[in-house]
């Protein structure tokens, strides 16, 4: 009966878990270039079951009754990297990387001590701060082969390969790095991932369009029937604990009374 409860707890924390992802996904739905996310259930590990009392048994010298497990738990959670589809903004400051999900833009983020550390992003929603730096939404510098790149104004060009072109010069290249396994990057907020150490490279084969924006690749009518999956799993597990904890009840308070 115990463990029965067990059950059903761990299964309504996972359900919780994976409304939090849900919830995260439909708050982001509009957000440029954002990736959504995924709850991967595995079982409970296994918990030996024995009888305290039968260690000294013959039959059964170990006590050992076999395993049991306490229902389902958060094994990890998964980005979806497929490319949104890309809206036309014909605004110059605007990028979008195409036919390529494993690449991101970099971007050089404070770490304090005035260093900075690299993290790339998929919103290419950039703008110029009063240095005449590309930067993005939050401020980030976004770099270039070169460095930072800097530029005189908003008139400019950028070629498929991420070359920036003023008055008819290169200034520079947007540094982009495409990466061959995007389950080892980890998402750190703000729109932003960062490598491990498991993480490697591969040249960039996509295309940069100028002009245009990536839009979310979560779908709200999907994550919608997701939320009402969750809520009726969530209710269940809550009627069966109920359920247990009501028949445990009266084995506590009826089963064995003297009358």
């Amino acid at each position: 009966m115990i463990r029965g409860l067990y059950t059903s707890g761990w299964s309504m924390l996972a359900n919780s878990k994976q409304m939090d992802v849900v919830s995260n996904n439909l708050a982001n739905v509009n957000t440029t270039g954002f990736k959504k996310d995924t709850v991967i259930l595995e079982s409970f590990p296994d918990v030996l079951v024995k009888r305290i009392n039968d260690s000294c048994s013959s039959s059964n010298p170990s006590g050992r009754l076999g395993n049991v497990q306490l229902g389902n738990d958060v094994g990890e959670v998964f980005t979806y990297y497929n490319q949104g589809q890309l809206q036309k903004t014909d605004n110059n400051l605007d990028m979008a990387i195409s036919n390529c999900d494993t690449a991101f833009f970099t971007v050089a983020v404070p770490a304090g001590n005035g260093e900075f550390r690299e993290y790339y992003t998929r919103d290419g929603s950039f703008a110029l701060n009063a240095y005449g730096q590309l930067v993005t939404k939050e401020g980030y510098l976004v770099m270039g082969q070169n460095g930072v790149i800097t530029l005189n104004s908003e008139n400019f060009n950028v070629s498929d390969d991420g070359t920036i072109v003023e008055n008819g010069q290169a200034v520079d290249r947007l540094l982009i790095r495409n990466f061959t396994d995007t389950t080892t990057l980890r998402k750190t907020g703000s729109n932003l991932v960062q490598r491990t150490e498991n993480t490697q490279e591969q040249p960039f084969d996509g295309i940069v369009r100028q002009g245009y924006l990536e839009q979310s690749n979560v779908n709200s009518i999907n994550e919608m029937i997701n939320m009402i999956t969750i809520m009726r799993s969530y209710e269940a597990n809550q009627k069966i604990l109920q359920a247990q904890d009501g028949t445990l009840e009266r084995a506590v308070n009826e089963i064995g009374v003297v009358r």
